[in-house]
């Protein structure tokens, strides 16, 4: 094994690969394109969406865009141009989107900064799709941007699009087609026509297309070709024949004259000409050999040593072919028309032309195959020791030196955990090799942390084990324990490992289990362990909250924040206010609870500095207060907020929130539908094992079922989870048992229930749970109510009203109830304490002055439903037609009752508003 002390230190990561950005210059001696510049500028007219340049590879694609940028920057001084050329590695949405803002912001759009932190953020949820959420943002802020400068126009070109095959990358760029400023162009290069909506965009003229056919050279330009610019003295004969032999396909046009330049003999190059023939690949292969073997010795070998790099630098060369002078070699084979593509103006990184570089490739695994682990390895080494990590572990990978790529993962980890960068540790953990991650505690624990958040916690606890086995390893031998990388990490590792199992207790609901391996995990932190303990602080605060000590968990947990403060840990620290928040709503203040979001709010989104990540969160928590307080047009603009900067903006623990509370919302204007359509999509986001459980999803469902009378379900919840009036008092099922008191309320038989409301109440007062108190108290009204005690029903009421802190933030607990309680205020407000008829008229007053927009929306038509699924394919209208075997004009009468359902007036908007409904 080598040892990591080999490489330099790795700097901080950096994410943006600038040499990305870079449009190819334009060469001095280039053949002039007039007319496919003229198809070219057809981008610019209004309506074009996209400009499509699709041919095979070798047809100058690459070449004719970056000329007429050139070109047309100094033709029209109001079009600015952003580059992006693609890799396999821009299949992760997360790189994806990073690059695109990039290129957005070089081609002169000045984004907000909020806008590109919330799509550089990675999600840790593959399943789901950034597409509309993700972008939202940059669509409204590109809005912002063109209505600012109406005279102007942009371009950005993905170069190279056929490296991708995400589906999720494919549904971010057409969402982004789909809501395009008009003066904002796309531009996609690609050797195969992409998966985009083109039937789409070509039916409506927003597409502008290129192929092989337009590119190809015609006989004019391969005589310019051939002779000014190859500099070959050719017949007219010769020309023609090597136009008609390659079709006037560029690359092997360029191939054969490299090959031509070394033949002298008029009978050779005849011979030459008539001897070009076959399919493309054997040109290459045939022509390849043809111009490597007429290189010097030190060209050829160093064409063949840096063949396994993307990118081209010199000192990265001269690390590589372990030489002197790259630069200058570089240059020299850009001025040779060697397949060396400057992706500067200054000329410091280059690429090879893509075929040209497959080529040298498999030339390199057939000549020298034992060579290539090592130039990796060099290269590995040359991008750690300049901060570039992520080349760094994948040149590690590829050289099979995977021991370095866990050193180099080791290295980045405390700096990629204190910003949350998620994604980009759970890629760098699928390239490692489960032995190699096994004999590393840090890793063993970053894999098991990748297990908790897919929800296996089987696998998050064979990790932990491994992480455990390797620390006595590391311990029984020296020489094992010096590979690891000496970091805060490997310090913190044994108490982390507490820690996590702290994280499994919690999944499990084994609070005694919480407790003890959160205290162990505090002595084994030393003082300056901040995000130790102020993980193990967290968890014994929440095991007080699973126990319903709801101050005491205040209190530990606000201590805990402090040490994640402490430890640099800035998204964790805001994020924290989410828990802080819920325990305070346990402890019966709202208010308090809303100050601490807006606190948060503030110093998430000012000074230079957003964390759209915690942002999100916030607004979500804001809502669910909006909605307590009945402000439902609040609660949605907040949560309008919260997705618009993305689900994949929520951390992990928190992205089923936002479908919880959206679906509280729903059911308070009456559509239960849609709240348990809601419901069911939290429940595929919802990770055990982060805080504890205390409303249940299908505890929520119940009680949304029981609102809307549907009894059969919630008598099926109840039963399963095996539930009565029997059970003692347990504030994790806490949540369960008022919602079966709801049912039982439906039932009638309120003695048995009023006396195991009793012992529910006396554990909430003792523990100090004024939330749950005002809960219990307004179920025993009900349940008085019901027995026929009217008076006992008005004061217990009373006693929820008045005697429980912050009471004008709480609406809804009441008004869910519907008409029983309805009719329970109305008798208090006959009553002769002023204090309760003023609470009684104030939430009378909002059941009676219900918000327009929260009456349940008109129901789709199995029809309309399928024509709803169709309109959020790729399908134009006549195409759904003919799939429906229905005419245009009854697809289009579909069309506008869904609309108007919906209340949406575009296409895209009712996928979007069908999307958050659970429609689709």
């Amino acid at each position: 094994m080598q040892a990591a002390a080999v490489y330099p230190p790795v700097m901080e990561p950096r994410l943006v690969l600038t040499t990305k950005l870079f449009a190819p210059a334009r060469r001095t001696r280039l053949v002039g394109r007039p007319r496919v510049h003229e198809r070219l500028d057809a981008t610019l007219e209004t309506g074009h969406r996209l400009t499509l340049v699709s041919a095979p590879a070798g047809f100058g694609k690459t070449t004719a865009l970056g000329d007429w940028l050139t070109g047309l920057s100094q033709r029209h001084g109001h079009v600015g141009f952003g580059w992006l050329s693609l890799d396999e590695g821009d299949n992760d949405p997360t790189r994806f989107l990073t690059h695109l803002v990039a290129a957005l912001q070089s081609s002169g759009i000045d984004l907000e900064a909020a806008v590109v932190e919330s799509l550089s953020t990675p999600s840790t949820t593959p399943s789901t799709s950034p597409s509309a959420d993700a972008l939202s943002l940059l669509v409204n802020e590109l809005a912002r941007v063109a209505e600012h400068q109406p005279a102007r126009q942009w371009i950005v070109v993905l170069d190279d699009y056929h490296a991708i095959g995400s589906s999720d990358v494919h549904e971010a760029v057409t969402f982004l087609l789909d809501h395009l400023p008009d003066r904002l162009h796309l531009v996609v290069a690609t050797r195969a026509d992409p998966a985009l909506p083109l039937a789409r965009l070509r039916s409506r003229g927003q597409l502008c297309e290129l192929r092989a056919d337009d590119l190809r050279f015609t006989s004019v330009e391969a005589h310019e070709f051939l002779t000014r610019v190859m500099g070959l003295e050719l017949t007219a004969d010769d020309i023609d024949a090597l136009e008609d032999r390659t079709e006037g396909w560029i690359a092997g046009l360029q191939l054969a004259a490299l090959s031509l330049r070394a033949v002298t003999d008029r009978d050779e190059i005849a011979e030459f000409i008539g001897a070009f023939t076959g399919s493309n690949r054997f040109v290459i292969d045939y022509l390849a050999d043809e111009v490597l073997a007429r290189q010097t010795e030190h060209v050829r070998g160093f064409l063949l040593h840096t063949a396994v790099l993307d990118r081209l630098t010199g000192a990265l060369c001269d690390t590589v072919t372990d030489g002197v002078d790259s630069t200058r070699t570089l240059y020299d084979l850009e001025r040779a028309n060697l397949f060396v593509v400057p992706l500067d103006s200054e000329r410091r990184w280059y690429r090879y032309h893509h075929l040209f570089a497959d080529v040298l490739r498999a030339r390199l695994l057939a000549e020298h195959p034992e060579q290539v682990p090592q130039l990796h390895r060099r290269a590995s080494g040359w991008f750690a020791a300049g901060g570039m990590v992520d080349d760094a572990v994948r040149h590690a990978v590829a050289g099979g030196d995977f021991d370095h790529a866990a050193s180099l993962v080791e290295q980045a980890v405390p700096d990629m955990r204190r910003t949350r960068q998620d994604g980009v540790l759970l890629t760098w953990m699928r390239l490692l090799p489960a032995p190699v991650i096994r004999r590393s505690p840090v890793l063993s624990l970053v894999s098991s942390w990748a297990g908790l958040i897919a929800g296996d916690l089987d696998a998050a606890e064979r990790r932990l084990d491994d992480a455990e086995a390797a620390l006595a390893a590391g311990a029984r031998d020296p020489e094992l324990a010096a590979t690891w990388v000496d970091n805060e990490d490997l310090r913190m590792a044994p108490a982390m490992v507490a820690v996590y199992r702290a994280s499994l207790s919690q999944a499990r609901g084994d609070v005694a289990g919480i407790v003890r391996h959160a205290r162990h995990a505090l002595d084994l932190a030393g003082p300056d362990d901040h995000f130790v303990r102020g993980a193990a602080g967290g968890f014994l605060g929440l095991a007080a909250w699973a126990a319903g000590d709801v101050e005491a968990a205040l209190s530990t947990f606000a201590d805990a924040v402090r040490s994640l403060r402490a430890a640099g840990n800035a998204v964790d620290t805001l994020d924290s206010t989410v828990v802080l928040a819920d325990m305070s709503v346990a402890a019966g203040r709202p208010g308090r609870a809303r100050w601490l979001y807006e606190q948060a709010l503030r110093t998430a989104t000012t000074g230079g500095a957003p964390y759209p990540r915690a942002t999100a969160d916030l607004h979500v928590g804001l809502a669910d207060l909006d909605r307590e307080r009945d402000d439902l047009t609040n609660a949605r603009a907040h949560l309008e907020s919260a997705r618009a900067l993305g689900q994949r903006g929520s951390i992990t623990e928190n992205q089923h929130r936002w479908y919880v509370v959206m679906a509280q919302v729903c059911a308070a204007g009456g559509d239960q539908d849609a709240a348990m359509r809601l419901l069911d999509q939290a429940e595929t986001l919802y990770r055990h094992g982060f805080y504890p459980d205390v409303r249940p999803i299908a505890a929520l469902r119940a009680r949304i079922r029981i609102a809307g009378r549907d009894l059969s379900p919630a008598r099926g919840w109840a039963e399963d989870r095996g539930i009565s009036v029997d059970d003692e008092p347990d504030y994790l099922r806490e949540y369960e048992h008022l919602t079966l008191a709801r049912l039982l309320l439906t039932d009638g038989g309120s003695r048995p229930l009023l006396r195991f409301l009793d012992r529910l109440h006396t554990a909430a007062v003792r523990t100090g749970r004024h939330g749950s108190v005002r809960e219990i108290r307004m179920l025993q009204a009900l349940a008085h109510h019901a027995d026929g005690d009217p008076k006992r029903a008005l004061t217990t009421l009373g006693r929820s009203l008045l005697e429980t802190p912050e009471p004008d933030g709480v609406v809804r607990l009441y008004l869910d109830e519907g008409a029983p309680m309805t009719t329970l205020l109305r008798q208090a407000v006959a009553a002769a304490d002023e204090a309760l008829r003023s609470q009684a008229q104030r939430i009378l007053k909002r059941a009676a002055t219900p918000e327009p927009q929260d009456a349940p929306p008109e129901r789709l038509s199995h029809r309309e439903l399928q024509v709803l699924r169709l309109l959020a394919t790729d399908l134009t209208g006549p195409e759904i037609a003919r799939e429906l075997y229905v005419t245009l004009n009854t697809l289009r009468t579909h069309t506008k009752r869904i609309f108007t359902k919906l209340d949406v007036t575009t296409r895209a908007a009712a996928v979007r508003r069908a999307h958050d409904q659970g429609l689709l």
